[in-house]
């Protein structure tokens, strides 16, 4: 290619520089297990599933590698929704094993399939229709929505149980089938839609919720509700149904010989005798009511008092199996040092059993911003071929790490639920801003510094880099007036030289390549010499001018490499992680707390950013979520009621089922997060079913046959007793697949299990007690408000005297 003549003679392209065939890019580079490479990082669009999207590049990927040169080999690094199909195939598994439990739960009270049908029909037919429900509702079957129907398959049986457990007794009693279904379902149909519609209405706050986690719960909070919904509808219309035609007397089936005889004579013994120790434990406790009042009040306390005291999280910590990593070296680090420093840090990586891939990157691109930075993706091995997990991963790792001088990397396991928007190196930010960025640069190393000391973090970083090199161009402007040449020329000229300019396109029949123009590499390492090689043509006289005869340069100065804004304000953001057995709350306000003792000036301002900021809007949230659930239950119960006593007495059963979950979640050590306060607020739903069924028994032995409160109270706890035993079981069995935390990002389950499981125990011992003593004591007390009212109130003779 001939660009020019000199003397007659040709002067060719090549003769003034070569041409490379190479990256488009020189100043980015990426390893793939200490192979060079190209990473090609794919996203989905805003509403796909990425399930399906992976699903068809993996389909198009043999139809790529037929395309490339047999040199070229395309593999992938890493598969994030590897770990979201082994998550839902979990959920779906704890599915699975929640209906079975949940059924068994029923045959062993009821000994009977033809009675264990019904409830488990429920289970199933509410389940399917939610899901069909969820088609024209936009919802996917994803990690939220199917911990809903998890957790749903727990209690929506209860309905159904309830409902058959009325039926079958009376069924026993003798009744007809058919009869004893009309009757039964008739009696105990109010109680039914009591009990669902006030479960419902636990989850109206968790559908007004606002910011991020409302968006997020919101699906899980309507699918739920469907759920129940349907859940009503079957059990007061197949449940009657199928017990009418189904249900016989068993008389002659516990007289039968084998061992399902054996057993089911002595599980009838065994809860017998069960029935008859309530019995003499119940009769003790209505004797002693100030002493079970006293409980009620010392668990209330002992609640309210734990709430205050147990440490506060955001979301459990998970172990997805991917881990990744901002790796930062000195400012003044050049790319090809930096090159060789990932390079090393990647072979220390790859030698740790747990790890299957690594994918390092370095340059400034995606989530870094300067060449002396670069990222890590580390995909580990599954559960079950490796002895870490993905925590302690990053804890060995980061010893071994240091031994490569002048780079630190920033590990951090990846969540399934980030909330974060700023670009960090570790996962929880604090940021610092000011509108003087002087004041901001001399306060903010001051902050860190702070933070570092601190025990309840661990790998504190910042985007703030001090000492870059600069090199300042000063421009002798009269003189390069004389040449006529203008600022923007020279410009122009340095940008060709080191900017890596797109200049022209290059069409061949298969592809196109960019021709990027720029200095020789080996010549951009010296500033002066670069200046004393480049030439201007003056327009004036015509000749070629050395860029050094009127620019010179100054390369004693240093800068930062960037400036972060928020809000249009310059920014520091200093990220951490937890140290362990840390929780966020705990850590959040040790953080405030250091920021008060360093005295900065009030135009100083730190605020949360990310998952630390949305916990904090969480935290701030979660005393009026859970007073918004109990009053909104108290409203529904005071409209079915007709009465302000009665959904008291109802109420008194969360205290126990609070203090249960708490003590629960603490004593395993996990905090109160986002995952059990939606724990919480699903038993202030369940465990008051207790209450509605001994309540709803009792107003109409007192309504109908004139009982006094402590005898149709305590006819209510013996024949409620079994049904309430049995939903409760059904409950905590419904949840036992999530509080074991197996398979992939079950940590996000877990506490929502364990605080359900606790809560409902400790509820079901309490409340078997402290709710008939709560009931008689508020019935007591709402009579002697209207005696007192008459007592009060003149004579009618008075009244008309005082009137004359």
């Amino acid at each position: 290619m001939i660009i020019a003549w000199r003397n007659g003679a040709p002067v060719r392209l090549g003769d003034i520089g070569q041409a490379v065939d190479g990256a488009e890019n020189r100043l980015l580079a990426a390893w793939q297990n200490g192979r060079r490479g190209v990473a090609l990082v794919v996203f989905k669009q805003p509403g796909a599933n990425v399930v399906e999207v992976v699903g068809r590049i993996r389909e198009a990927l043999p139809k790529l590698r037929a395309a490339v040169p047999p040199a070229v080999d395309v593999q992938v690094v890493s598969d994030r929704t590897t770990t979201i199909r082994t998550s839902v195939s979990d959920i779906e598994t704890s599915l699975a094993l929640t209906f079975g439990l949940v059924v068994l739960v029923v045959l062993a009270f009821l000994r009977d399939w033809r009675a264990t049908l019904p409830p488990a029909l429920v289970v199933v037919v509410a389940v399917l229709g939610t899901v069909a429900l969820m088609v024209p509702a936009g919802f996917s079957l994803d990690n939220l929505s199917l911990m809903a129907l998890v957790i749903a398959v727990g209690f929506v049986v209860d309905d159904g149980i309830v409902v058959l457990e009325n039926i079958y007794r009376r069924v026993e009693e003798g009744e007809d089938p058919r009869r004893a279904a009309e009757e039964g379902a008739a009696e105990i149909g109010f109680t039914v839609v009591a009990i669902s519609v006030s479960l419902i209405a636990v989850f109206i706050p968790l559908l007004l919720m606002g910011a991020v986690v409302g968006r997020l719960f919101r699906e899980f909070a309507l699918v739920v509700t469907g759920t129940i919904l349907l859940s009503v509808f079957v059990s007061l219309t197949l449940v009657p149904t199928l017990s009418a035609r189904l249900l016989r007397r068993r008389a002659a089936q516990r007289r039968r010989p084998g061992l399902l005889g054996w057993l089911d004579r002595g599980l009838e013994a065994a809860f017998a005798r069960l029935d008859a120790g309530y019995a003499r434990a119940l009769d003790l406790a209505l004797r002693r009511r100030g002493l079970m009042l006293g409980v009620f009040a010392a668990t209330l306390a002992a609640t309210v008092g734990l709430y205050i005291l147990i440490p506060k999280g955001f979301f459990p910590q998970q172990d997805t199996g991917f881990i990744t990593g901002t790796a930062e070296a000195a400012p003044d680090t050049s790319f090809a040092a930096m090159s060789e420093k990932q390079v090393a840090l990647m072979e220390i990586i790859r030698a740790d059993p747990a790890v299957a891939n690594v994918l390092a990157t370095a340059g400034a691109t995606g989530g870094t911003q300067t060449s002396n930075t670069g990222r890590f993706f580390i995909d580990l091995k599954p559960h079950r071929h490796r002895d870490a997990t993905a925590g302690e991963v990053i804890a060995r790792l980061r010893a071994k790490l240091q031994q490569v001088p002048g780079v630190t990397l920033y590990l951090q396991a990846a969540q399934d639920i980030n909330l974060s928007a700023r670009g960090s190196r570790t996962q929880y930010q604090y940021v610092l801003r000011d509108p003087d960025l002087e004041e901001l640069n001399a306060w903010a190393p001051r902050m860190l510094e702070r933070m570092r000391g601190m025990p309840q973090l661990t790998d504190v970083a910042t985007d703030q880099q001090p000492g870059g090199p600069t090199a300042k161009l000063t421009i002798d402007r009269d003189l390069a007036a004389r040449f006529g040449i203008q600022p923007r020329l020279i410009d122009d000229t340095l940008a060709d030289a080191f900017g890596q300019r797109v200049v022209a396109q290059w069409f061949t029949q298969l592809t196109y390549y960019r021709v990027i123009m720029e200095l020789d590499p080996a010549l951009q390492a010296d500033p002066q010499a670069v200046l004393k090689r480049l030439y201007l043509q003056s327009p004036v006289t015509g000749q070629r001018v050395p860029l050094s005869t009127f620019v010179t340069v100054d390369t004693s100065g240093t800068a930062y490499l960037s400036i972060s804004h928020l809000n249009q304000f310059p920014a520091v953001t200093l990220s951490f992680n937890l140290a362990p057995g840390v929780s966020l709350g705990e850590a959040t306000q040790a953080i405030e707390q250091a920021r008060e003792a360093l005295g900065a000036p009030a135009s100083v301002q730190g605020v949360f950013q990310g998952n630390a900021q949305a916990f904090y809007a969480a935290l701030a949230n979660q005393p009026y979520l859970i007073a918004a659930a109990i009053v909104a239950v108290y409203i529904i119960l005071g409209m079915l009621y007709e009465s302000y006593v009665h959904p008291l007495t109802i109420l008194s059963t969360l205290p126990s089922a609070g203090l249960g979950a708490l003590v629960s979640l603490w004593l395993l050590g996990f905090g109160l997060d986002v995952m059990g306060l939606i724990g919480i607020i699903l038993l202030i739903g369940i465990v008051k079913k207790n209450g509605i069924m001994l309540v709803d028994f009792a107003l109409q032995a007192q309504r109908q046959r004139g009982a006094g409160a402590v005898e149709a109270i305590r006819e209510a706890c013996l024949k409620r007793f079994r049904p309430i035993l049995m939903t409760t079981m059904a409950a905590v069995l419904g949840a036992v697949p999530l509080a074991l935390g197996i398979g992939t990002g079950a940590e996000l389950r877990q506490p929502l299990g364990i605080a359900m499981i606790g809560g409902l125990l400790v509820s079901q011992v309490l409340t078997l007690f402290t709710t008939p003593v709560v009931f008689i004591a508020l019935g007591r007390l709402a009579e002697r408000r209207p005696r007192a009212r008459a007592q009060a109130a003149p004579p009618d003779g008075a009244r008309a005297a005082g009137a004359d």
